[in-house]
């Protein structure tokens, strides 16, 4: 291990070669306009401006999170109003309680389908 830190230092540190050697012994040069600039010194870098995104209209949820005994319930509120819990359980999935009509009616939905395939062999031929 330390023999490969000392090539790899090694290699790090060694100088450059600054021209190729050509068949009949004299070096050429690389052609100046295949190496690229070098970057501005920092006193003169002026970073571009970040680009500003779009609104969309839509304000960001709320989200106020509280721990009940073992569970973690994160609440999203939208103009003050709860639409969604997300429960997480010390063991097991998360799963959310969503307000679909806004009566305050909480549904449990896994975003995931409920159907599920039988898959059991009936008879084989």
């Amino acid at each position: 291990m330390r023999l490969v830190s000392l090539l790899i230092l090694a290699a790090l540190t060694a100088p450059a070669p600054a021209a190729e050697p050509a068949a009949n012994g004299v070096r050429k040069q690389a052609p100046a306009s295949s190496v690229p600039a070098p970057p501005p010194p920092p006193e003169n870098y002026n970073p571009p401006a970040a680009p500003e995104l779009p609104d969309a209209g839509q304000p960001e949820p709320e989200v106020t999170i509280t721990t009940k005994g073992t569970e973690i319930h994160e609440e999203y509120r939208l103009n003050g109003r709860l639409y969604m819990i997300k429960v997480i359980p010390k063991k097991g999935k998360p799963y959310y309680l969503i307000d679909q009509e806004g009566s305050g009616q909480f549904r449990r939905s896994d975003f995931e389908s409920r159907i599920s395939i039988p898959t059991w062999v009936i008879k084989r031929f």
